[in-house]
């Protein structure tokens, strides 16, 4: 069930959703949480289809804000409101509103989301591109309890890295570290097979995948190693070796779909560790809505830091040899051989 208003206010699309909901015969209100979606028109079908799938495992009330661009000065001075309630079929097993926002009430998306949010209920905000540099202290930000951004969607997705950790606030959480939660459980689990110290560890990935750059810090953080980065050719992560007084432990996954899993004295194993789309990562982390204390210690190791340590521990290349400062003493010139006396 599809419910157009233009040119609308809050309190009309509250209306709009009881009486969709009598309409479709469930009165009752039963979403567990409300799931705010920041993002613009390119990018809202992939992410409210996202969340729909999402919507299986935590039935929510997704709030789709998308702030529209006016084009002339008239345009912008004029505020309006205009919006899409969808129940039923058309939200999965969730209540959906895209709201779109015209002129100055883009500036107060906070306003126009208040009303709308599920009493005692909690809140979560995602910006799937376009993310604020300071998430918790964003106006829409500042509602929620948890905070989702995914920086491999930046255009600097390195330096979105680092802003993240000079920024971070618990209930800050990335994609691009719920990317790498079946490589930090394997990879565990790996640890708990064998009795062994590690030294050091390599991390290969594409190149500007912050996934590979959390991954590494996470390691250097947990275990205290030196972490070296290298890059492939994808896709996403590829592969992680461990040196250890055992001997290397190897996470190898060149295809993005089927790893190996190789442990010195142990016979080689193939495990499943495929590329999850986004619906799997936005449900992964609606589960747990409390701070991610591990992500947190991970950001704030610091990419600085993690590359400092990489270059203290890196392999020296052999130096060149040296010159000869001296030019070798040129050989003897051999004397001319004495001529004969003439015969008399």
């Amino acid at each position: 069930m599809k419910t157009d208003l233009t040119d609308t206010t809050s309190s009309k699309i509250n209306k709009a959703l009881v009486l969709g909901r009598r309409a479709i015969g469930t009165p009752a209100v039963g979403m567990v949480l409300t799931l705010v979606i920041v993002t613009d028109e390119e990018n809202a079908y992939d992410a409210l289809k996202a969340a729909n799938d999402a919507s299986r495992e935590h039935p929510s009330r997704t709030l789709v804000v998308i702030k529209r661009a006016s084009r002339s000065p008239r345009d912008r001075a004029k505020a309006r409101l205009d919006a899409e309630v969808r129940l039923g079929a058309d939200a999965s097993t969730g209540e959906t509103v895209v709201l779109r926002l015209y002129g100055e009430v883009a500036d107060h998306a906070q306003s126009v989301v208040l009303p709308l949010l599920l009493p005692d209920a909690p809140v979560v905000v995602w910006w799937p591109v376009n993310s604020p540099a300071d998430p918790a202290n964003d106006p829409l930000g500042a509602l929620a309890q948890r905070r989702v951004t995914d920086t491999y969607a930046a255009e600097q997705p390195i330096h979105e890295l680092t802003g993240r950790a000079d920024t971070y606030t618990p209930g800050d959480t990335d994609l691009a570290w719920t990317r790498i939660t079946p490589w930090r459980s394997m990879l565990a689990a790996a640890l708990d097979q064998v009795v062994c110290e590690v030294t050091s560890a390599e991390v290969e990935g594409e190149e500007f995948n912050p996934s590979v750059e959390l991954l590494a810090m996470w390691l250097a953080d947990r275990l205290k190693v030196p972490v070296r980065r290298s890059t492939s050719q994808g896709p996403g992560l590829t592969s992680v070796r461990m040196e250890s007084d055992n001997g290397p432990i190897v996470l190898d996954r060149p295809d993005g779909s089927l790893a190996t899993l190789s442990i010195e004295g142990q016979p080689n194993r193939a495990v499943a560790l495929k590329r999850r789309d986004t619906a799997e990562l936005i449900a992964e982390e609606l589960r747990r809505l409390d701070p991610d204390d591990t992500y947190a210690s991970a950001l704030r190791f610091g990419l600085a830091r993690l590359d400092e340590e990489a270059k203290v521990t890196a392999p020296k290349e052999p130096a060149p040899a040296a010159a000869e400062t001296e030019a070798a003493p040129a050989p003897a010139p051999k004397k001319a051989p004495a001529k004969k006396a003439a015969a008399k």
